[in-house]
């Protein structure tokens, strides 16, 4: 134990590195997820067959990118993207392009789980939204996103640990973070206690992030009743 607190105490430096590297990652996913993601759930359930505004085509588009884009292997959906990175930020290497693949896929989880989500609010809300002449905007805003928002929140907390997850894959594309940090300074150099240490910070991570997600969701939640 005093060993591995040494190695730890040595790299210092690097860990904190991949630690703003993965919350850099992680963050801008994030982001795409609310900004990208949430308005294309929430059209997903407004255009779909027999829904408040449907529009076929519109659904069968948007409901292609998300299959797509999930069902890919998120390795090789890294590696296919790489033109588009490098189109889109000068580069395919660095934490900055690794942001990239994961905005995508942080978008596509998000709007699935938003419809999903909504499709769980009572039709009666709907139906009393459109009752007193409210705008679609009004709608989704005041209606739907109040009545879903502890369910929002939760499923944002899935979508954030997911992103954990994906981000550990990006160093082994140069991408940077907590899993390259693992790969070459724990399992490359054969010092597993190192690899098993950074295995656990990500559970305590996840843990950490699951219970903040579900304390705000329960608290929403009892805002509402």
């Amino acid at each position: 134990m005093n060993d591995l607190l040494a190695r730890l105490s040595e790299y210092r430096g690097e860990i904190i590195t991949s630690i703003v590297e993965t919350g850099y990652m992680i963050g801008n996913s994030l982001l795409a997820a609310v900004l990208v993601g949430l308005p294309l759930g929430t059209m997903l359930y407004l255009a779909r067959p027999d829904g408040p505004y449907e529009r076929r085509w519109l659904h069968t588009a948007l409901n292609v990118y998300v299959n797509v884009v999930r069902s890919v292997p998120f390795l090789l959906f890294v590696v296919a993207l790489i033109p588009f990175t490098r189109w889109l930020v000068g580069t395919s290497f660095g934490t900055t392009a690794a942001s990239v693949p994961l905005a995508f896929v942080a978008a596509a989880l998000y709007a699935r789980f938003s419809e999903q989500t909504l499709l769980d609010v009572p039709e009666q809300t709907v139906e009393l939204a459109r009752s007193l002449g409210a705008s679609p905007l009004q709608l989704v805003t005041r209606f739907l996103y109040s009545e879903a928002r502890s369910g929002l929140v939760l499923s944002l907390t899935t979508v954030t640990i997911s992103m954990v997850s994906y981000s550990t894959i990006m160093g082994v594309v140069g991408g940077g973070g907590v899993g390259d940090f693992a790969i070459r300074y724990g399992y490359q150099t054969y010092e597993y206690d190192l690899m098993y240490a950074t295995i656990v910070l990500m559970i305590v991570a996840v843990m950490i992030i699951q219970g903040a997600g579900t304390l705000l969701s329960r608290a929403l939640d009892q805002r509402g009743r």
